[in-house]
Formats: structure tokens, C-alpha cells, sequence
């Protein structure tokens, strides 16, 4: 008690912290499930998945206590790497060929016909 004045802390205080208990004491046969889970699926499966699995196995286990227990473990899934954008496609169509060769003029009318496609 010579402790508790000396800090300056409650009685109170130090009765309470003495009587928590470890709230996922409880959670362990979650917590073995989580391991095993996450294990065999090559370490991909975020909380979501594995809530998912869970439910499938029986178990009623809300998402944010499996996102908890997970992020206590230090289960973190390896992210997959994103493709990056490509946009070009090659060559598509046809290239028509140079017949004209730059010789633009033209002895008489409708000889010759140009565009421009851009």
C-alpha cells in the first residue's frame, strides 16, 4: 500500500487492473482455428475470408473480433501484385502502301485522291 501512495494511484485502480483478465483467454480455440486457417491458405486469407471460413466450420464470429485476433497474432495476408496498365496492342489493321511516295501533284483532275487520318 506504501506503493500505491508513493505513485499517487487508487486502490481502486490497482484492485481493477489486478482482476482484469485477458478477454481472449477465451478466444483460444478461435484463436487455433484463425492460425489453421490462415496457415493453409499460403498466408492470402485477410479476416474477411477467414470470417467466412469460420462460419462455414460453425463457428458465430463477428468480423471485428477475427480482424482484432488477427492483427494481435501479427497475421498480416502477402498482397498480390497488381498488373501494371498496358494500353498498347501492337499493330491493328491494315498499313496501306506508300503508292504515291510524296508525288502530290497531278497532271489532270481525279488522278490522284488524298486524306489524312489522324
Amino acid at each position: 500500500m506504501i506503493l500505491l501512495q508513493v505513485s499517487g494511484l487508487a486502490k481502486s485502480v490497482y484492485y481493477y487492473t489486478l482482476s482484469k483478465t485477458n478477454k481472449d483467454d477465451k478466444n483460444k480455440e478461435i484463436i487455433d482455428k484463425i492460425k489453421k486457417i490462415f496457415i493453409n491458405n499460403k498466408e492470402r486469407y485477410g479476416y474477411r475470408r477467414i470470417t467466412l471460413e469460420l462460419k462455414n466450420q460453425g463457428y458465430d464470429v463477428n468480423h471485428k473480433k477475427v480482424y482484432r485476433l488477427m492483427a494481435k497474432l501479427g497475421l498480416k495476408p502477402l498482397k498480390r501484385n497488381k498488373r501494371k496498365y498496358s494500353s498498347y496492342k501492337g499493330t491493328i489493321g491494315k498499313i496501306a502502301n506508300n503508292l504515291i511516295e510524296r508525288n502530290f501533284s497531278a497532271d489532270k483532275p481525279n488522278q490522284k485522291w488524298y486524306t489524312d487520318v489522324t
